[in-house]
């Protein structure tokens, strides 16, 4: 609550709408906690000590705009550290086999933050920082990433776009903010293939989503086999959002959530979540709320495979099809 932003999209009132939702369901069977603050050296895992340092050097002289975005207040520095924080005890819940699902509530969002650069509202990328700390912690040696946010992940896909330690996944909207994260944008060296990238144009509703979801980030996390998976988790393709001009319910992201919980129990993983954009507050807090209801009950049964939209089978095939089965001609992808 102290990062203010005045009247931005992404302000205090985002959170304030998650926690009257939670509160009114009895917060959905989880147990809330407050986290933390990121230690310097959780933080310098993923940004240098130079990039730490301008974001805590321009909140202790009030703040100010890092570009036409993003915003620092005087509160700022302290609430990075929280929500780059709550990441951190995601998966220090999840890695030390204390909870199976864990969620972190935080602003500011993450996910645009590059190594070196603070953008699109984000100051620090909370996903990144936890996927380090469970490799540091806890050597793990395979995280998935998924965004769902409506906005590319850049940050993060730019962060892992040189490793095979963390597979990325994005669905988001195309053409939109940042312009980044083309079907053939597929990391480089060791990480070439593990980045995976599925935009859809405007107007995808549930169904380009979920079976987005169940056709290809499903098949290709089970051929990686990842010990830990980690949602970014974004609201802004919401029907309901201002930002962005895609069309998923509140029941599409239960949707979602739920495919997710089935794969993390087929899998023998845990999961967690990490809070990303979402404008429309009021939607931004029901889907918030749908997906901790989904994974607070038994993991479903993983959901039968679809046909992939056809717009991106070919693209996805001529990108994937050395690093994944599932993507070529051969593969459930095929069908479409």
């Amino acid at each position: 609550m102290r990062h203010d932003t005045g009247s931005h999209p992404e302000r205090a009132a985002r959170i304030a709408a998650i926690e009257r939702e939670l509160a009114a369901r009895d917060w959905c069977g989880f147990d809330p906690r407050p986290s933390a603050p990121a230690t310097l050296s959780e933080l310098h895992a993923v940004h240098p000590e130079t990039h730490v340092a301008r974001i805590r050097a321009l909140a202790a002289t009030g703040g100010g705009m890092i570009d036409a975005d993003t915003i620092v207040s005087a509160g700022s520095w302290d609430a990075a550290l929280h929500a780059a924080g709550g990441a951190v005890a995601v998966v220090d819940e999840l890695c030390s086999g204390r909870a199976r699902r864990a969620v972190s509530l935080h602003r500011p969002p993450g996910h645009h933050c590059e190594t070196a650069q603070p953008m699109g509202f984000c100051l620090l990328n909370n996903v990144a920082v936890a996927a380090r700390r469970a490799r540091d912690a806890f050597r793990v040696e395979r995280t998935m990433i998924f965004d769902w946010d409506v906005h590319h992940g850049n940050g993060t896909a730019e962060i892992f776009a040189g490793s095979s330690d963390v597979l990325f996944c994005s669905i988001h909207g195309s053409p939109l903010y940042p312009g980044t994260g083309p079907v053939d944008e597929i990391g480089h060296g060791a990480g070439a293939g593990f980045t995976v990238n599925l935009p859809v144009p405007p107007g995808s509703g549930d169904d380009v989503w979920t079976s987005l979801v169940d056709a290809v980030v499903l098949p290709v996390a089970r051929e990686y086999q990842p010990q830990l998976i980690l949602v970014s988790g974004g609201y802004d393709a919401h029907r309901e959002d201002p930002l962005a001009d895609c069309e998923v319910s509140d029941d599409g992201f239960a949707r979602i959530a739920r495919s997710v919980h089935a794969l993390g129990n087929e899998l023998g993983v845990p999961v967690g979540m990490v809070l990303e954009g979402g404008y429309a507050v009021d939607a931004l807090a029901r889907s918030v709320a749908t997906t901790l209801e989904a994974w607070a009950q038994p993991a479903p049964a993983p959901p039968d495979v679809p046909d992939a939209p056809p717009y991106v089978v070919e693209q996805l095939r001529a990108a994937h099809a050395r690093r994944w089965s599932i993507l070529r001609r051969d593969g459930a992808a095929a069908s479409a």
